[in-house]
């Protein structure tokens, strides 16, 4: 009987590896230059100490909040939109293959290109602080396809001798959706929504990218690196991955409680 490392553990493991890896690149790999103080690296400790011993963490709170904001709306829309379309597969099979290829064309779509087109047809914020329009696109874009394929793969999961039962009992194509493919799907789902995330996250940053905010974790982002501030800007990167991190350990969080019969199987293996 072998025991499998808990994920916290791993998680710990790797992240405690990750920084190692990050301190010995900083100082040896990417030193400064002889008579410069720029290094393109800056040591774990350089970033944490600029972000909470030099008090910069409040101004990059500050400027994060419009691209929580930006992920967060984008993250709804995406996600409902592509659970509202794999459900209308089930209850119209004939539109699966419209609906597949949409997800998967804007999968294939160069992101740079749509979000130049975006912030000329969308714009950016329409207020200082308030979440850019483009932002909000490109997190529902970046998350779409991946719910909707994970959505219809759960759903078709479900167990046939359900559905026949269901069927055999006069129900509909929408009572076998609720009673038999929506339960056997949210493992599938709620995998696709903590997948999503960071994806969300990553899609809003790219969208400030392109313009139209002037506080934001894009705009900060192409500042700093205008002043060759390499510390600020690891800084930025760093909290950005913990602010996806955190989502996704949320929502990962959820789908332990929600569906406890596939969490539960984690225990001692032979």
């Amino acid at each position: 009987m072998t025991r499998r490392m808990p994920r916290w553990v791993a998680g710990v493991i790797g992240l405690v590896a990750l920084i190692l890896a990050w301190w010995v690149f900083s100082l040896t790999v990417f030193t400064p230059a002889e008579g410069t103080t720029y290094t393109p690296v800056p040591t774990p400790v350089a970033v944490v100490d600029w972000m909470l011993f030099q008090g910069n963490i409040g101004t990059l709170w500050t400027v994060f909040q419009p691209t929580l904001a930006a992920a967060g709306i984008g993250y709804l829309w995406g996600n409902g939109l592509a659970l509202v379309l794999a459900a209308l597969v089930l209850l119209l099979p004939r539109l699966e293959g419209l609906i597949t290829q949409v997800a998967v064309v804007t999968y294939c779509l160069p992101i740079v290109a749509i979000g130049g087109i975006s912030i000329a047809v969308l714009g950016g914020a329409k207020r200082p602080g308030d979440p850019s329009s483009t932002a909000i696109f490109l997190a529902a874009l970046s998350i779409f396809f991946t719910t909707v394929v994970g959505t219809l793969l759960g759903f078709r999961s479900a167990d046939r001798a359900s559905l026949d039962l269901v069927r055999v009992y006069g129900g509909s194509a929408w009572d076998q959706l609720v009673k038999v493919r929506l339960i056997a799907a949210l493992p599938a789902i709620l995998n696709a929504l903590q997948i999503a995330v960071p994806s969300a996250f990553l899609g809003a940053v790219l969208g400030e990218y392109m313009g139209g905010t002037d506080r934001s974790v894009g705009a900060i982002l192409i500042m700093y690196q205008g002043n060759l501030n390499s510390t600020a800007v690891w800084a930025v990167f760093l909290l950005s991955a913990l602010v996806a991190f955190a989502g996704y350990a949320l929502v990962g969080l959820l789908s332990r409680i929600v569906t406890p019969w596939v969490s539960g199987g984690t225990g001692e293996r032979s």
